[in-house]
């Protein structure tokens, strides 16, 4: 006769089910990972595509009668292109010359061919019509016309058309052909560099780094450059030094420097001192959050609470419902700032950490940036009328001074 052992049953159950969970925890992430790396074969392969057919395009019938300055990036997001256009844009007009940021108005609404955020002196649009980085350009320079639309050659028509534009800045414009451009400066963040240098979606990249060779000055924010630095030096990696090692690349620095706190109704400001000590909470929706928080508490904060929210996230007033302010004093950056309004906060205060980007040896960078143009015959040889030296500089952005930009709803 037979017996069943019903708690043996139940033993020999249980280890099949752990046997199978074994299994399918080590299988699915090989899936993932074959996945990823499946479509990440397929996203190079279209967009290498595109830059060939595009600039071969470009070459003959993109080419503006101004000289075009492109800033853009290998990696999605938080390398500081943005900061970094505007900076050389902003030099370039304290300079004297007639110059015009461009950029794509990403997550902006407003479906216009070219949209006007700013004619160097009043705003005329919206952070929500223009999307959050075209604001930023206008804050960090100030005097410099900041358009926005997806096509940058039609951009860099009206730039020329209304502003009399001698140079047009494109900000992240490394990935877009249409236009031809006179100078492709690649940022590079040297703290994080290019992550794991695999292609979207298994990494951060948008392009292969052999694209590197395409550029002309790569630029290194935040990182530390000595005099005699090379690429392969500064960029270590076998694909890095296949694409730049026999490429005579610039190789320039920039860092990113906090320099005050200003609230969120730019009613008060405050010395980055008083962060000492300070226990704080972060509200942010940027590419990298803990650069933010490294920024933070390099200053001497202690970070107790963060609330993290996606790139270019649109803030509603719930997402500021619940902040302790009680115990903490609490900030955010200024491109989440343009998307905060003072009366979702209940009478408290959200402080602002304003930020700048400045180059080492900014005089001679700019002198070669000039130069440079010059001799491809691209910007005119007689020295510009310097600019009125009296004018803010960008660090008085546009948080800490509301009348600089005067609301104007006129479109252009």
């Amino acid at each position: 006769m037979n017996t069943s052992n019903p708690e043996a049953s139940r033993s020999s159950g249980r280890k099949n089910f752990s046997a199978r969970v074994r299994t399918r925890d080590r299988i699915l992430p090989v899936l993932r990972g074959l996945g990823l790396g499946f479509a990440s074969l397929v996203y190079g392969a279209g967009a290498a595509l595109h830059r060939r057919v595009m600039r071969r395009r470009a070459a003959s019938s993109g080419r503006l009668t101004c000289a075009v300055v492109s800033v853009g990036g290998l990696t999605v997001g938080g390398a500081g292109k943005t900061p970094v256009a505007a900076r050389l844009a902003w030099g370039l007009h304290s300079r004297g010359w007639r110059v015009v940021l461009a950029s794509r108005g990403y997550k902006g609404r407003s479906r216009r061919s070219v949209t006007v955020v700013s004619d160097g002196t009043h705003i005329h649009t919206s952070a929500a019509n223009a999307g959050d980085e075209a604001f930023v350009l206008a804050a960090h320079a100030p005097g410099v016309p900041v358009l926005v639309g997806r096509d940058r050659r039609v951009v860099g028509h009206r730039a020329v058309s209304v502003f009399d534009a001698e140079i047009l800045v494109l900000d992240d414009g490394f990935q877009h052909h249409r236009l031809a451009r006179d100078l492709d400066i690649v940022c590079i963040d040297g703290v994080s560099g290019f992550g794991n240098q695999r292609l979207l979606p298994a990494g951060p990249l948008r392009e292969s780094i052999r694209t590197l060779r395409f550029a002309d000055w790569l630029c290194i924010v935040d990182g530390q450059v000595s005099a005699n630095s090379s690429p392969k030096e500064m960029l270590p990696g076998d694909e890095v030094a296949m694409a730049v090692g026999s490429e005579a690349h610039e190789i320039i620095q920039a860092k990113r420097r906090p320099i005050r706190l200003v609230s969120l109704d730019r009613a008060e400001t405050m010395p980055l001192t008083s962060l000492r000590n300070r226990r704080v909470g972060l509200l942010s929706g940027v590419a990298r959050p803990g650069s933010v928080r490294r920024t933070v508490e390099a200053l001497g904060a202690d970070v107790v609470e963060e609330r993290r929210f996606p790139d270019h996230h649109r803030y509603a007033e719930r997402d500021c419902a619940g902040l302790d302010h009680s115990s903490l004093l609490w900030l955010t950056t200024e491109k989440d700032a343009l998307k905060i309004l003072p009366s979702w906060l209940g009478g408290e205060t959200l402080w602002v950490l304003q930020i700048e980007v400045e180059f080492e040896e900014e005089s001679q960078l700019l002198d070669r940036l000039t130069q440079r143009l010059r001799q491809v015959g691209r910007l005119r040889q007689t020295v510009p009328r310097q600019a009125d030296s009296s004018r803010q500089s960008p660090g008085d952005s546009v948080a800490s001074h509301p009348k600089r930009f005067e609301s104007n709803p006129t479109q252009h």
